[in-house]
């Protein structure tokens, strides 16, 4: 009775090898296409911080941080790589190469992935390691190019008395080389 099983198994496995000889061939994977790299995504990402955490977001390139941002809340929008996020009670401190720094505090900050901006707007403070000051309205640090560029109502003040007025100004984060409008 055992041997007669076990050669009905073998003669069902038989028939069912004989009748798919060959496994099945793997179907080829698509490539990505450059169409199928457009339509990555888009994300809708918002946050919250708290008074002993706030939200951060840095910008660190290798060993040297170029900006760090300190935020009540965020919201965020786009693809990977391309978002738009939109801070609310912003601090930012930027730093340069040469070791200065500047902190600015604004009502919003916007980081743009897309253009590398980060714009500062709505009554704009800032102090530099060496002590300038500044206020705008509105301010914009180019991250592609290291630069500041303010609008609105700028005055920038010297800690040995000068002071600059005027309704536009482009300069570095330390704020020692500036030409205003």
């Amino acid at each position: 009775m055992w041997r007669g099983r076990l050669w009905s198994a073998c003669l069902l496995l038989g028939l069912c090898t004989a009748c798919n000889p060959q496994a099945p061939k793997a179907a080829p994977t698509p490539k990505p296409t450059a169409s199928r790299a457009a339509m990555a995504p888009s994300l809708h990402v918002t946050g919250r911080g708290t008074a002993t955490r706030p939200v951060r977001s840095t910008l660190q390139i290798h060993n040297w941080i170029e900006y760090e941002l300190v935020a009540k809340s965020f919201e965020s929008k786009g693809a990977q790589g391309k978002t738009r996020a939109v801070f609310q009670d912003a601090q930012v401190t930027f730093h340069d190469r040469n070791g200065m720094t500047m902190t600015a505090t604004a009502p919003q900050a916007i980081v743009d992935e897309t253009t590398h901006l980060v714009t500062m707007i709505d009554d704009v403070h800032a102090k530099t390691s060496t002590g300038r000051t500044l206020r705008c309205r509105r301010l914009v640090y180019d991250h592609a190019r290291g630069t500041l560029h303010g609008t609105g109502d700028v005055i920038i003040v010297d800690p040995n008395g000068f002071r600059g007025t005027g309704s536009s100004f482009d300069s570095d984060v330390s704020l020692s080389h500036i030409r205003m409008q």
